[in-house]
Parts: structure tokens; C-alpha cells; sequence
């Protein structure tokens, strides 16, 4: 498939998430970001493609995957179509020796991606056969969870302390410093503690693009009600409020969803670390996710991926994570 016919996969998602914003509609974008932290092996265009066609899913697999699995797929089941890079390798080449006497070397293969085409998957529940092991989950509870996120702001150089003092706000950060209001209950310090953090990881740094100070806070909001979400947390956070991020027009939204999806994921990785992902899908996910920042005419970009030991992507214990 072109890569002209692909962008109009992606460009049409996008589409329809822009005009449900503009309508004044959020569920669609709500349903992106459940779907952002439960599969965050894959880019934020990939997970919407998903949340689109299947926002309840939760474990995603090929037919044939399935059928390794022994499970198949159920009659009359329609697929969840999303992106994947098909790779092809260079041939050998020789480098020319670059003084006498110095052996000639063969320059490693490179796989690189040449184009992009469809790819179906099926969820658990369009399926039926074996019983499948179940997935290890994590036992950390609220407490937990805000101990593992103290450690990762430190991690990224940003003290943390309380103060009465700024009540009734219930958090505050600048210049690397976050301050929260004490004695929260340890959901709601969770989810203050990520917004914060999130604005300290996105928007505080030197040479940050300012954005409309209403699109900074939803990011913000954003990234927390993913990790949240992600950890099985709860939040407060009205959906209404993320049509912000829309600010009219499709180029903030796809740099918005771009930097929520990483930044959340990120996030995710340190808190839950047993869930791995693959170097090859992160460089690969770059290169869909400006396809698709082209197709909203955003001017300037070039489609980028890096290289990969494998032709195709692997597939992984509970996801098919093809295109980050």
C-alpha cells in the first residue's frame, strides 16, 4: 500500500477526532487516552486507530498469533486495522580500506523501512479456545504508587516538598521544584503528584514553544489521567476538558497527543516496569507519527526510522506493539 493511501488511514482518524473536538464532544479523545495506557507500545496514531475501531480492547493479537495461542477467531469478527512498517535490507557493501595494508570490512546490514501497510488485528474478546495464562499485574497499592513516583521525579532532577502554605491549591512546580498541599489521600496525591510532574517534564524546561496556557494545563491533565489510568487509579478529571488540547486546529492537537503519549509512557515505564518495550518500535512510531503530522499539513517534517536487527517487528507477550 502507498504511503499516500496510508497517510489517508491516519489523516481520516485524525479527521474525526478534530471534528467530535469541535463539536464539543470529548469522549473519542477520552477513549484515546484509555487506550494510550493500556497499550503504550505504540504510537499515539496506532492507539488511535484502535480506540476508533475497538476502545474496549485490551490484548491484541494477529490471527495467526491467536491460533499459535490455541484460540481462534470468532465468526464474522471485523479486524483492528492499524500501521505497520514492512522492512527490507540493504545488500552487503564493501568499504574501500582507508590505508594500505588495512583489511577491506562489509558494512553491516541496515534494514529500513520502505513502506507502510495494513495490519489486523483481533482482540481477546473476538476470540475463543485455550485459556491464556494470566498476565502478571502488579500488587502496589495508591501508597506504592506514590513512593515509585517521588523516586522518579528525583530521577529526573525535580525536588519535591510540602507546604500548607499553598492551600487551597493542591500542588504547584516551577524551576524543577514541585510542592504539593499535605495530608492528601494517597490516589489524590498520585494524580496531583503526575499533573505536576508532567508539567515539569513538558513545559518548564529552557527553550519549551509556549502554547496557549489552556493547552499546557490540559497536556498536564492529560498525562495524569493516563498514568492513571495505567495503574488502575481513578480520577477526577472531567472529560469535558481535554477538548482544550484541540485549540482549533490539528497541528497542536497531533503535537499534544504526541507529547502526552511519550511522556505518559515514559512515566509508565518507571512505575511499571515490567512491561518492556522495544527499541525498534520506538524509531518506527516516529516515522508514522509525522506521516500523519504531514497529512494534517504540518509543514517541514521528514519521515525518519531507525534501523532494526529484524525484517519484521516482534510480537510481544500481550500486545502487538508494530509501529513505536
Amino acid at each position: 500500500m502507498a504511503d499516500d493511501q496510508l497517510r489517508e488511514i491516519s489523516e481520516s482518524a485524525l479527521n474525526h477526532l478534530a471534528a467530535e473536538l469541535h463539536a464539543g464532544k470529548s469522549n473519542a479523545l477520552k477513549n484515546l487516552f484509555d487506550t494510550m495506557s493500556k497499550f503504550r507500545d505504540y504510537s499515539w496514531s496506532n492507539d488511535l486507530l484502535i480506540s476508533q475501531q475497538r476502545p474496549t480492547a485490551t490484548r491484541l493479537f494477529t490471527k495467526d498469533k491467536w491460533n499459535m495461542l490455541g484460540r481462534s477467531v470468532k465468526e464474522g469478527e471485523k479486524q483492528i486495522t492499524i500501521l505497520k512498517p514492512v522492512f527490507t535490507k540493504e545488500p552487503d557493501r564493501t568499504q574501500t580500506p582507508r590505508s594500505p595494508g588495512q583489511s577491506a570490512t562489509k558494512k553491516d546490514q541496515a534494514s529500513h523501512p520502505m513502506e507502510f501497510g495494513p495490519h489486523d488485528l483481533y482482540d481477546i474478546e473476538q476470540t475463543h479456545g485455550m485459556p491464556l495464562p494470566e498476565i502478571a499485574k502488579t500488587t502496589c497499592g495508591p501508597r506504592e504508587f506514590v513512593d515509585k513516583l517521588k523516586a522518579f521525579a528525583t530521577k529526573q532532577g525535580i525536588s519535591l516538598e510540602y507546604d500548607k502554605s499553598i492551600s487551597p491549591t493542591q500542588g504547584v512546580s516551577f524551576d524543577g521544584r514541585i510542592r504539593l498541599a499535605p495530608d492528601m489521600k494517597a490516589a489524590e496525591e498520585f494524580s496531583v503528584l503526575a499533573r505536576e510532574l508532567a508539567h515539569e517534564m513538558l513545559h518548564h524546561g529552557n527553550g519549551k514553544a509556549r502554547l496557549p496556557e489552556t493547552v499546557l494545563e490540559t497536556q498536564a491533565d492529560a498525562v495524569a489521567y493516563v498514568v492513571c489510568r495505567g495503574v488502575g487509579l481513578e480520577t477526577k478529571s472531567a472529560a469535558a476538558n481535554y477538548i482544550h488540547l484541540y485549540n482549533g486546529d490539528k497541528k497542536t492537537l497531533t503535537e499534544s497527543l504526541s507529547v502526552i503519549q511519550k511522556t505518559s509512557s515514559k512515566i509508565l515505564d518507571h512505575l511499571l516496569p515490567q512491561q518492556h518495550r522495544s527499541p525498534f518500535q520506538e524509531k518506527a512510531g516516529r516515522y508514522l507519527a509525522e506521516m500523519a503530522a504531514q497529512g494534517s499539513g504540518e509543514p517541514g517534517r521528514t519521515h525518519q526510522a531507525g534501523p532494526t536487527s529484524s525484517a519484521q517487528a516482534p510480537d510481544h507477550s500481550d500486545s502487538v506493539s508494530l509501529d513505536r
